[in-house]
């Protein structure tokens, strides 16, 4: 497979806005802030309500509790994803040894295994470990 990324040049172009939070809906904010800090690295900033603020040297996100949560049912879409990051790495299988040590797990399918490893944090949202991220992204 061959992966092909053009470079835009927004230089010129006025930003609508300044920075952004990814918010992540779930059952237990708090444990699902921990289990980001562990993988990310950062800190709980601050709460709000029921609602946890992480904040790692590259995002902000934010675990919002909601009643009656149902988890993602990725891959057949009953339950839609609510939220998909991809997290870049050298080294895949290590990567997903210590994601697993703080509650990640393996989803059952696994569509490119050599490129990506497909997990699930511990509400069930679906995140990817690559090595397929550009490296002008880094």
């Amino acid at each position: 497979m061959t992966v092909i990324y053009r470079s835009l040049d927004y230089s010129s172009r006025m930003a609508v806005v300044r920075t952004g939070v990814i918010s992540m809906d779930c059952a237990d904010s708090r444990s699902l802030a921990d289990f980001w800090v562990a993988m990310l690295g950062g800190e709980v900033r601050f709460t709000n309500g029921g609602n946890v603020v992480v904040r790692t040297d590259w995002v902000w996100l934010c675990m919002m509790p909601v009643a009656d949560y149902g988890a993602p049912t990725w891959p057949d879409g009953a339950v839609p994803k609510q939220i998909h990051l991809d997290l870049a790495t050298d080294d895949l299988e290590a990567s997903v040894a210590q994601a697993i040590r703080p509650g990640a797990r393996e989803a059952s399918e696994q569509p490119e295994p050599d490129e990506w490893r497909v997990m699930l944090d511990p509400a069930g949202h679906p995140f990817c470990l690559t090595t397929q991220v550009p490296p002008e992204a880094l």
